[in-house]
Formats: structure tokens, C-alpha cells, sequence
């Protein structure tokens, strides 16, 4: 009954009972790692070149786009495996987020398909991956790149919101608990995290003018890094204002250095994808003769800020599975109140038999549209941080860095410090409204 049919997922002995709106959110999210598992195993060199032997995956790409009818896209494999793999988690979750649309409870037969039939979800999402490598080439591969920007953008907003609630909860949890117990070790804490955010700041961008900027040239390095680190010093001195700090008493520098991190790492990965050699000393080139090919070979497709986006992408897709905000305006932000957290808690008690109950009787816990198009999002997201955001030229010969990525990435900090801005002054805006 588990696997197979409608009702909640039966737990083993050894784990405790769990709301069952908790455990069909973790088990979407297994979902996608596992797709994100296989996405890594296919881009690996050893594996990409075995793709060869899938019939038709190669030979023949390139007739529909006019060029030579045998392209060598041995290099490219890997790329386009992952493309194919993003599409059909993509199209996998964007499913679920159109038949469970407007699902008030689990009385609703829809419900069902959220919280049972694992074993068929499974067998889909196979079905839906096997036919994406049937799909041929032709205007594919350059469609699903914008699809991809468009979706990352979307989903680094959402990192970014949840990024800012994260830190903004942090620091309320931090001086509750020093206000209660008197303790300098909860300030002397606060004071060390937020120093070592700006020391690893301040380092970051420092290395940022050395690696990625000359004394003649490579201007938009500069203007980027330039811009970013002003916006970050005008957001930690708007912070600490004595204004800011009688309507929000709980903002403070530990939000803005969390904040002003992040956004250097943004930086960082949008100079990653500056397209010129000279301005860009971790720019890969593949061509179709060849593996790939920087300053040095490279040991692996992925560079470090590809890494540390796939760490965070892993942390900030669990924050969306488990989370509930302390903040009534996020929770309405990112639909994800707990309105029925309250139903079917005794059957929690019911019995020795440690299971999943259903606590979405009078109303669901979050909503079951809004949480697969964020999974749609994050597959996106994973798509374009396993392939660099690089994409084929017209030529099918090789692998470029496009200046959108770059705009994407310094676009999202923008936005991202923006909205973190709005949080600071909006109780001075607005002050009819409660944002305690």
C-alpha cells in the first residue's frame, strides 16, 4: 500500500510518525536528487564517453540544422544528456503542478497523487527520461537554454528570499536568547559571524580584482564587482540606521553580511562566465575535436563556483521540503502556512505502529502547485549549473559561455539586494502595515 496505493506512505518501526504533508514534500525531493544524481554521473568524462551507444544520440544531431550530417559531439554528450534530464524532471514536476492545481485538502481525490502511488510516480518519471533522449536536436538544445535562464533566474529570487528569512530568523532567534538569559556569549556569537562574513567578504572580492580583472581592459569585471560591493556597503550602513533600528530592532549587521556574501558569490559565478580568456582565466572551451580546455585541463567539467552552487542548491531545496517560516509574511509569500497543521494529530498516537498521518484533513499544509513549480525551478537551475550555462554554437562545433549568463547572474544580485532593501524600509513606507 505503500508504494502502490493512495494512502499515506506506511513508515518503518524505526522511524518516528511524521506528518504525512512532510514526507511527500521529502520524497519529491528525493526525486530530484535523484535526478540530479544521474545528471552528475552522465556529465562525468568516463560515462560521457559511453553515451555513444545510445542509438541515434549522436549521429544525425547536426542534419537538422543544415551543417555536416556527421558531427562529432563527442565533447557534447554530456551536455546534451543533461539537458535531456533536466527536461524531463522539469516536465515530471510541471505535471504534478497542473493536476493538483487548487487542491484545498486531503479529501480531495486529487490528494492522492501528492501522497501515495510512489511506485507509478517512479515508473513516470523513467518513462518521461527515457523518452527525452528519443528527442532529436534541431532547435532543442537552444530553446531549452532560455527555458533554463528563465527558470534559474526565478529560483536564484527564491534562494534569495529564503536566504533573507533564513538570516533575518537567525538573528531574532540569537538576541531572544541572549535577551532571556543575559549571556555576552549570544552577542560576542553575533559579533563573530558577522565579522567572519565580512572578512570573507572583503577577501572574496579582493581576489575577484586579481583574477578576474587587468589594470587595461575587462571593464564590465570591474564595473560589476565595483557596483555590487557599493550596493553591499549602502544595504549594511541602511541596516544599523537609527531609524531602521526603531521600527526593525532585529536587523542588524548579521543579516547584511549574510546577504552581502552571497552576493559576492553571485559576482564571482557571473564572472566565471565571462566569455573572453583574457578577463576570465577559469573560462572552459570545448570544441569537437577535443576534451575540454582552459589554462590548465581541467580534472572535471565543473568549476568552483558550479560546486558551491550545487551546495547550496541541495540546502536551499531542503529548506523548501521542511521549512516553516517565522515570518506570517513570507509564509504567505511562499505559500507554505501551516493552516492544517493542527488535523490528525492524534492519529499520530494511534496504536504502536509508527506511520505517516494525515494532518491535511481540514486543510493543506502548503500549497501543492506552488511546491512542484519551485521543484520545476530548482531543475532548471541544476540543468544550468551542471553545464556551466554554457551552450553549442550555431555550428554545433563549440561549447561558448553566452553574455546572458552573465546578465542573468548580476541581475539576480541586483534584484536580490533590492528586495533585501525593501525588507529594511518597507516599515518606514508602509507603516499601517505589521511586519513584526
Amino acid at each position: 500500500s505503500c508504494l502502490c496505493g493512495s494512502a499515506p506512505c506506511l513508515l518503518c518501526g524505526c522511524c518516528p510518525s511524521t506528518k504525512n504533508s512532510t514526507i511527500s514534500r521529502l520524497l519529491f525531493t528525493f526525486f530530484l536528487f535523484l535526478g540530479t544524481l544521474v545528471s552528475i554521473i552522465m556529465i562525468i568524462p568516463g560515462v560521457e564517453k559511453e553515451l555513444h551507444k545510445l542509438p541515434g544520440f549522436c549521429e544525425g544531431s547536426g542534419s537538422m540544422l543544415g551543417v555536416q550530417p556527421h558531427v562529432d559531439c563527442s565533447s557534447f554528450l554530456g551536455h546534451k544528456a543533461v539537458y535531456r534530464m533536466g527536461f524531463a524532471m522539469a516536465a515530471f514536476f510541471f505535471l504534478f503542478a497542473v493536476l493538483l492545481v487548487c487542491v484545498r485538502s486531503s479529501k480531495d481525490p486529487r490528494a492522492a497523487l501528492q501522497n501515495g502511488f510512489w511506485f507509478f510516480k517512479f515508473l513516470l518519471l523513467v518513462g518521461i527520461t527515457v523518452g527525452a533522449f528519443y528527442i532529436p536536436d534541431g532547435a532543442f538544445t537552444s530553446v531549452w537554454f532560455y527555458f533554463g535562464v528563465v527558470g534559474s533566474f526565478l529560483f536564484i529570487l527564491i534562494q534569495l528570499v529564503l536566504l533573507i528569512d533564513f538570516a533575518h530568523s537567525w538573528s531574532q532567534r540569537w538576541l531572544r536568547k541572549a535577551g532571556e538569559s543575559n549571556a555576552r556569549g549570544w552577542y560576542a556569537a553575533l559579533c563573530t559571524i558577522t565579522f567572519v562574513f565580512y572578512a570573507a567578504s572583503i577577501a572574496a572580492v579582493a581576489l575577484l580584482y586579481v583574477y578576474y580583472t587587468k589594470p587595461e581592459g575587462c571593464t564590465e569585471g570591474k564595473a560589476f564587482i565595483s557596483i555590487n560591493l557599493i550596493l553591499c556597503l549602502i544595504v549594511s550602513v541602511v541596516s544599523i540606521l537609527p531609524k531602521i533600528q526603531e521600527a526593525q530592532p532585529h536587523s542588524g549587521l548579521l543579516q547584511a553580511s549574510l546577504i552581502t556574501l552571497y552576493t559576492i558569490y553571485v559576482t564571482w559565478s557571473a564572472l566565471a562566465n565571462v566569455p573572453t580568456q583574457r578577463c576570465n582565466p577559469t573560462l572552459l572551451v570545448r570544441n569537437s575535436t577535443g576534451p575540454a580546455t582552459a589554462t590548465e585541463p581541467p580534472a572535471t567539467w565543473w568549476d568552483a563556483p558550479s560546486i558551491v552552487g550545487l551546495v547550496i542548491f541541495l540546502l536551499c531545496t531542503l529548506f523548501i521540503s521542511l521549512r516553516s517560516s517565522d515570518h506570517p509574511q513570507v509564509n504567505k509569500l511562499m505559500l507554505t502556512e501551516e493552516s492544517g497543521a493542527g488535523a490528525g494529530a492524534g492519529a499520530a498516537e494511534e496504536g504502536e505502529v509508527r506511520r505517516a498521518y494525515d494532518n491535511e484533513q481540514d486543510g493543506v499544509s502548503y500549497s501543492y502547485t506552488f511546491f512542484h513549480l519551485c521543484l520545476v525551478l530548482a531543475a532548471l537551475y541544476i540543468m544550468m549549473t551542471l553545464t556551466n550555462w554554457y551552450r553549442p554554437d550555431q555550428s554545433l562545433q563549440v561549447l561558448r559561455s553566452p553574455w546572458t549568463a552573465v546578465w542573468v547572474k548580476i541581475s539576480s544580485s541586483w534584484a536580490g539586494l533590492l528586495l533585501y532593501l525593501w525588507t529594511l524600509v518597507a516599515p518606514l513606507v508602509l507603516p499601517d502595515r505589521d511586519f513584526s
